[in-house]
């Protein structure tokens, strides 16, 4: 079997007069909450062995915050994470096929439309994933990500 583990953001600062939306950072609330989705990680024995993350701060930070809990990994920021549907989703796991346990580090809706996707095969029957959410999918090891191939095998939120 193959472990998905689908991460989102923590909460982050409203955008300032002038800020890009990537580059808001966690609030304090949030950095307390991805440190929570950590230990909880840890406390869990689901360790990744990669991670993919979305470039935006607040990805970025949640992330770092949930590897001092976890320990460190194997991280790649990729762009398609940022405002991806499920299907852009869907294909970079896809691409990662190789890795075990793969941590995902994005946002919203496209995380929560593509744990529905997978676990339901319909990507409009979502129900939420509130930030430093996390959902653990499980799948057959050979099998492509496609719709209703993987089981929610977990789901933890601060």
């Amino acid at each position: 079997m193959r472990e998905l583990i689908l991460l989102r953001h923590a909460h982050a600062e409203d955008a300032s007069t002038g800020m890009a939306d990537m580059d808001r950072p966690l609030s304090p609330v949030g950095l307390a909450e991805a440190e929570a989705a950590g230990r909880w990680l840890k406390e869990n024995n689901l360790l990744p062995d990669c991670v993919v993350c979305s470039p935006a701060r607040r990805t970025r930070e949640t992330l770092e915050a949930v590897l001092e809990q976890t320990g460190y990994v194997e991280q790649r920021l990729e762009e398609r994470i940022y405002d991806a549907t499920p299907g852009t989703l869907a294909g970079l796991l896809d691409d990662l096929r190789e890795v075990d346990r793969l941590m995902l580090v994005g946002h919203n809706p496209g995380l929560e439309r593509l744990v529905a996707l997978m676990h339901s095969g319909q990507s409009s029957d979502y129900r939420g994933m509130p930030p430093a959410g996390v959902a653990v999918l499980t799948l057959p090891r050979e099998a492509g990500i496609e719709p209703g191939v993987a089981t929610l095998s977990r789901f933890w939120w601060p």
